[in-house]
């Protein structure tokens, strides 16, 4: 399987990297599906953003008018979710880590509602691809309005990793150690999305304050060299989404992207695709991309993969 990734990149072919097994992730459950198959469901074309988003709240705005507008509701949140599993399926998936915020788990009714809803989509739509879960909570949540729902949610032993997402530095990080200390005791492998924005010091920070075990874009851990020593010897994987990082402005394009820096002084990476109905990338074309830049070599991208 490896040497037919090697070729399907140095043939430039999509179609073959496709059919070959992958992870993605780095997947924000509603966002991760195609555009056309959500405009074709609508009936309503959606054109993928022009040019780069000045902020995350300029991508939401982006998102809420040309996408969720289109999804109105419980019915078209689960067709979103659809999509996610779809375009997994389509895409030779065969790891996937959807996020999901709490505010989802009630829109559903709570968690068994929650659980059956989703791991019927899975099974229908992505038969053959592992679904694993991952509660995420908003950088900007009450932490203990959070830490009173966890012990429920999480004594259905349904997800299997933690996440903090949004606005990076809204309180400090520090403030979620009661919640990743509950998640960890219930064996949650912990991320955090860090180092989008901020700082390497903020990468470290995160990763010593929460003992995190994989990092959500963590690319701002390039700028420092010994930030970058101390992922790589600490085992610290970041999960990398190239689109993401050029189209909200964090690298020029895809021949400057910091996954060169940090591949080569040794931090596990993976390559993922975000927000897919944003994007518009999935993890096939993310490779593609990164090999085609010249960026990486079709070698270099194989010890990377899946």
């Amino acid at each position: 399987m490896k040497n037919q990734f090697i070729d399907a990149l140095e043939n430039h072919s999509l179609d073959e990297l496709r059919r070959i097994p992958k992870s993605d992730l780095h997947n924000h459950a509603g966002r991760g599906g195609n555009i056309k198959y959500i405009g074709d469901w609508a009936n309503t074309p959606i054109l993928p953003p022009s040019s780069k988003f000045g902020s995350l709240g300029e991508m939401q705005e982006w998102f809420v008018s040309n996408v969720k507008s289109l999804c109105p509701g419980i019915q078209g949140y689960l067709k979103r979710i659809e999509a996610s599993f779809v375009q997994a399926a389509d895409d030779g998936i065969e790891r996937l880590a959807l996020s999901y915020g709490i505010d989802e788990i009630d829109a559903l009714g709570g968690m068994e509602s929650f659980i059956h809803t989703m791991d019927g989509l899975s099974h229908h739509y992505a038969p053959h691809t592992q679904f694993l879960p991952e509660l995420a909570f908003d950088s900007r949540d009450n932490v203990d309005e959070a830490l009173d729902r966890l012990d429920e949610i999480l004594s259905y032993h349904w997800f299997k990793s933690v996440d903090i997402c949004g606005l990076e530095l809204a309180q400090p990080i520090g403030n979620f150690r009661s919640l990743y200390r509950r998640a960890k005791e219930a064996g949650l492998i912990l991320k955090a999305h860090s180092g989008e924005f901020g700082t390497a010091d903020d990468v470290m920070e995160a990763v010593e304050e929460l003992e995190l075990q994989e990092i959500h874009h963590g690319i701002a851990a390039a700028q420092s060299p010994q930030v970058m020593n101390w992922l790589a010897g600490h085992n610290i994987t970041l999960n990398v989404c190239p689109t993401s990082n050029v189209m909200l402005g964090r690298t020029d394009n895809y021949s400057t992207h910091p996954v060169r820096a940090l591949y080569d002084a040794g931090v596990p990476v993976t390559i993922n695709s975000d927000d897919m109905l944003i994007f518009n990338q999935s993890v096939s074309e993310e490779y593609l991309n990164l090999y085609s830049s010249g960026l990486m070599s079709a070698n270099e991208l194989n010890d990377i993969y899946p």
